[in-house]
């Protein structure tokens, strides 16, 4: 009895070793790679379209307070 509850335990271990090492390959593969880079440029886009965004309302707030005509800019 002793043996089999000892082997359970070694099966046990080695089904979440197994486990841990799959995913750490999964993080640390091209394919993970990937991922996190793809994850890493959507946050600094989406940050860039917030510095956007505010820097478009603060600019209106001051146009407005100093009484400036709100002309679209011409981008080159």
């Amino acid at each position: 009895m002793k043996r089999l509850v000892w082997m359970g335990i070694g099966v046990a271990i080695g089904v979440i070793a197994f486990r841990k090492v799959t995913e750490a390959q999964a993080t640390l593969g091209p394919v993970g790679l990937n991922r996190a880079v793809g994850r890493l440029a959507d946050g600094v886009y989406d940050f860039a379209d917030a510095v956007r965004a505010g820097m478009r309302e603060r600019e209106t707030d001051l146009r407005s307070a100093l009484g400036v005509e709100s002309q679209e800019l011409v981008r080159r």
